[in-house]
Order: structure tokens, then C-alpha cells, then sequence
């Protein structure tokens, strides 16, 4: 009898250890703070560049610059300063260091002076309502661009001195690089080709046929991501 109870009691006993016990299911919980560090982490893993030139955004820059003339009257020189405003009109397109957007911008140069053999400085104002640029978005910190501009100076005398004109225009040619320092903030370097001519404005149309500018600056991006 005893044999019996003690059998049934093993089998009994096996039977509740081969029955599967429900295991509750814990699921991690992500919070707010840990989804807004992770996201965070990606930003600053990213592209400066490519986050800050966005369609949409605008750009607003502060620059100053000089250069001499490259043609006959090499002993001419000339320093600017003003404000730049931009507009990226494209998405990014291109594929590795082509990628990169399209960019209408333009610059107002308060100061413009021109310093020549004959007369010294003659001071003046540009404005250049077309700056075409083509910003290379694939860098994470360093943006290049290269462009084409078309410009206008008004002087206070005429330049070159002469029978010449105060009104030349100033198309032009030039690249450059945004070099990022934060998000939406960059760093302007940029070297530039200008051509000034009065276009038969005045008597005479000596104009300077090839000038090296050299520009920098500090940029601030804002608008869509």
C-alpha cells in the first residue's frame, strides 16, 4: 500500500514539473529622454553640411575682401565689405562629390573702394543681384561651391580715371567653400575672377579686364530641414 502512495505521489510530482509555466513577457520601455539622446547622437554623427543647406533654407553672411588687378594696371587694388543673402532652390542631386544643390543669392557692398595710381582711392557701392552657386553637399564639414554673378558698381569718380564712367559692371566668376563650424554656421573662403567694365558707358572703355578677389567671411543658415 505504502509502494502505491509513494508511486503516485513521484508521478504526480513529475507532472507538475513538465508543465510549462507561464514566463511574463518584459518588454524595454524607450523614454522620451533616451529617444530625443539617440536622435540627437545621429544629428551630430551626420552631416553639417548636408543638414544645415537644405531646400528652403536661407542663408545670411557677413564678408569683406580685396584683390588687384591681373591686367595693365596691376598697381590697382580694391577692398569690399557688405551683406550676403541666399536662397537654396533644389533639393540635393548628384551622386558622390557632385552631389549638391542650387543656390540664388545676392550681395550688397557698401563698401567698394578702389585704389589707384592716378587719383588714390575712389570709393563706391556694389550690388550684385544674381550670384548662381552650385553648393557640393557630400563633405560633413567643409562645403565647396563654385558660381557665376553679375554685379553693378557706382563710384564716386570714375574708374579707371579718365573720361571713363562712375557706373561699371562687374560679371564674374568664382569658388569657394562653406566651412562648417556648427550646425547652420560656416566659415566663407572664396577667390574670385571680376571683370569691371563700363560697357561704352563713358567716352572710353579701358575697364579691368581680369581682377583676383579674395573673400571671407561667416555664413548662418536657416529654414526647412
Amino acid at each position: 500500500m505504502l509502494v502505491v502512495i509513494a508511486g503516485t505521489v513521484a508521478r504526480a510530482q513529475d507532472t507538475v514539473q513538465d508543465t510549462p509555466q507561464d514566463t511574463p513577457q518584459v518588454t524595454p520601455q524607450v523614454t522620451a529622454q533616451d529617444a530625443h539622446h539617440e536622435s540627437s547622437s545621429g544629428a551630430e554623427g551626420g552631416s553639417w553640411a548636408s543638414q544645415s543647406m537644405t531646400r528652403g533654407a536661407w542663408e545670411f553672411g557677413v564678408i569683406a575682401g580685396g584683390g588687384s588687378d591681373l591686367t595693365y594696371s596691376t598697381d590697382t587694388h580694391f577692398l569690399d565689405a557688405g551683406v550676403r543673402l541666399g536662397l537654396i532652390l533644389s533639393g540635393n542631386h548628384g551622386e558622390g562629390w557632385r552631389r549638391g544643390n542650387f543656390e540664388w543669392a545676392v550681395e550688397f557692398l557698401p563698401v567698394y573702394t578702389v585704389f589707384t595710381p592716378q587719383e588714390g582711392a575712389v570709393y563706391g557701392g556694389s550690388f550684385k543681384p544674381v550670384i548662381w552657386r552650385w553648393n557640393f553637399t557630400s563633405g560633413k564639414k567643409i562645403a565647396p561651391y563654385a558660381s557665376i554673378a553679375g554685379g553693378i558698381l557706382f563710384s564716386t569718380n570714375n574708374i579707371p580715371p579718365g573720361v571713363t564712367s562712375w557706373v561699371n559692371f562687374t560679371p564674374q566668376a568664382a569658388v569657394g567653400a562653406n566651412i562648417f563650424r556648427a550646425r547652420n554656421q560656416a566659415l566663407i573662403v572664396e577667390a574670385s575672377y571680376v571683370h569691371h567694365s563700363s560697357a561704352g558707358l563713358g567716352e572710353f572703355n579701358p575697364g579691368y579686364n581680369g581682377s583676383f578677389f579674395f573673400t571671407v567671411g561667416y555664413t548662418w543658415f536657416r529654414g526647412e530641414r
